[in-house]
Parts: C-alpha cells; structure tokens; sequence
C-alpha cells in the first residue's frame, strides 16, 4: 500500500513538472515569435518611413480650409506589398505610438490574421487586419480594424495609451494609406466597451442605428472613456473602430476616429 501511494505521489510530481516545464517554454517560444515579428515590423515600416513627414504630426482637427489641394505623398509601396502578399491592402499610422502597420485582410477566414503574420506564416502576434463584412476602400460608414494587446507594446496595445486625458487630448489622428489615398481620422472617443462583434451587432445601413451608435460614441457609458469636445457627428460620416483587448477582464478597448480628410496620392 505504502509502494503504491509512494508511486501515485511521484507520478503527479512528475505530472506537474511537465506541465509546468510545458507552461515555461510556450512562454518563452511565444515571447521569441512576439520579438521576431515586433522587429519585422519595424524593419517595414522603418524602410517605408510612414509617419516620418513633418506633415504628419498632431495637427489638430483638419477643417476643409486647411486640405492640401495638391496631390499627397504616399510612403507606401503597395504594389511591393502586394507581390509578398495580396491580402494587403493599407497601412494604419498613429504619431507618438508604436501602431505603424500594414493590413490585412483574408477573402477566406475572417480571423486568419489573429494568428498570422503579413507573410501568412502562423505567428502569436498576428497581424492587423479587418473582416470581410468590410470593405477595402473605408467607404463603409464604420470600419473596424482589429490587432493584438501585446505585453511588449507592439501590435494595437498602444491603442491604450488613450486612457490617459492628457495623452487623449494631444493627439488626435490616425493616418491610414491605401493605394491612391491617405486618409485622415479624428479620434472621437476612447473606451472600454463590451466584447460584441460591432459589425454583427449593428445594422449600419439604417440611419436609426447608426445615428444611435453615433450617440454613444460621443457619450459613451464606460467606466473608463475619453471624449474631444467640439465635434458632431452626423449620418454622413464615416467611421474607423479600432480594437484590441483588455489589460483585464472581459471586454474591448475601442479608439473611434471619424474620417475628416480623403487625399489622393502619387
């Protein structure tokens, strides 16, 4: 009887050695693939040097008067891009973070970028992407583009940089580059928000509900939200959701930028 439990106790010693020694590599193999792709990342956009215009700094809110009517640089070499993979269609950039990226999106599986490099290689960190019930061109009256928190401050976890008034208030644009366009957003809001699908959850094509969303962009009910004054939204807008996880708990940060300017570039 003593042999038997003696075997038991060694038995689930060893059980969770292995799980635990299993637990320590997937930890540190999953921290390599983060650094691996965090670094590819900054190699393409640093080759690419979106956001590197002067022109593109914290402007403030572009008003019609202030619109370039000259045609606008475009940093991006999509036709490059599209030969290394064709699910590529723009770039998002935000200054004084580190989102400066290509996305993606796939015609196939609406999550294949939630584990997948711009190479299509599986990779943790993914990539950002949208889904199919969106189009490539922004023209929907909301987009959501959607990317990992990661703990190393790559991917959309910057995007919670927004939960500081302070930082909220100084910086206002996201700066998206398709081919033949730079889009400019003003950020709405900032909030915690429940993990519903947006795009499932919404009928968009109804001027109601999209008015109401409107609504509850501009005065959202979360327990952790940042508004810019001055702005009113109407049905003739266009809209850019950005989201990512949680620090903790359930539920989804949200940026929200509504489209002020629609350049044509080179």
């Amino acid at each position: 009887m003593k042999n038997k439990r003696k075997i038991i106790v060694i038995a689930i010693i060893i059980l969770f050695a292995i799980i635990f020694i299993g637990t320590c590599l997937y930890i540190v193999f999953k921290g390599i693939d983060g650094i691996k792709a965090k670094n590819e990342y900054n190699k393409i956009a640093s080759s690419y040097a979106v956001g590197m215009s002067n022109s593109e700094g914290n402007t403030g809110i572009t008003t019609p008067s202030d619109i370039d009517t000259n045609i606008a640089d475009n940093p991006v070499d999509f036709d490059t891009l599209t030969k290394q993979n064709p699910d590529i269609y723009s770039w998002i950039y935000i200054p004084n973070t580190n989102i400066n990226y290509p996305v993606c999106q796939s015609a196939v599986d609406d999550n294949f970028y939630l584990d997948h490099d711009i190479y299509m290689n599986y990779s943790y960190p993914g990539a950002i992407y949208s889904q199919i019930c969106n189009k490539k061109d922004y023209s929907d009256r909301v987009t959501v583009l959607y990317g990992h928190n990661m703990a190393d401050g790559s991917m959309f976890a910057d995007l919670h940089k927004f939960e500081n008034s302070e930082f909220f208030s100084k910086n206002k644009n996201i700066f998206v580059y398709t081919k033949g366009h730079k889009l400019t957003y003003v950020i709405v809001s900032a909030f915690v928000y429940d993990d519903r699908h947006i795009m499932n959850s919404f009928d968009f094509s109804d001027d109601k509900v999209f008015s109401d969303y409107l609504e509850m962009i501009e005065n959202p009910r979360s327990v952790s939200k940042n508004v810019r004054e001055g702005l009113e939204l109407t049905v003739d807008d266009k809209m850019i959701v950005l989201s990512t996880c949680l620090n903790s708990g359930n539920g989804r940060y949200l940026v929200q930028g509504v489209l002020v300017n629609d350049e044509k570039t080179e």
